[in-house]
């Protein structure tokens, strides 16, 4: 299967909590923790379980992006790293994050924004996804 994300993660399931609709997955990609929110139904369809193999896949789209280690935010997901790329559009722009492990996290983000973090080659960043926004594939 091919997905139009820019951000698919291999990794493998490190825990799973239970809820009574939804439970969160957390994936282990190369030592990054990513979780996701997704219904108990596609727990059980999907057999995830601690120690099986499972992928991230988020939306560039999805990624937001903000300066420092870790924001005072909800999100589950903050992942701090060093900006590898920008590239701009004519109103958004692909910004490129290499975090812990050695994972490139893609954003779409807009160009105004990219100006106002002065994101360039070499800067610091942090990636910030929700939980909801994470997807989650087996094969």
């Amino acid at each position: 299967m091919k997905l139009s994300a820019r951000n698919i993660f291999a990794g493998t399931v490190a825990s799973v909590t239970a809820g009574a609709v939804n439970g969160i997955v957390t994936i282990d990609v190369n030592g990054a923790l990513i979780s996701s929110v997704i219904t108990m139904a596609s727990i059980k369809e999907l057999g995830l379980e601690p120690g099986k193999s499972a992928s991230a896949v988020i939306k560039a789209s999805e990624v937001m992006v903000g300066l420092g280690d870790r924001l005072p935010l909800s999100a589950r997901n903050q992942f701090s790293g060093d900006v590898v790329s920008v590239e701009k559009g004519a109103v958004n722009a692909i910004v490129k994050i290499k975090i812990m492990g050695g994972s490139i996290i893609s954003a779409s983000i807009t160009n105004k924004s990219v100006e106002d973090l002065n994101l360039q080659p070499g800067a610091k960043a942090l990636a910030v996804i929700k939980a909801s926004s994470v997807m989650v594939a087996t094969d």
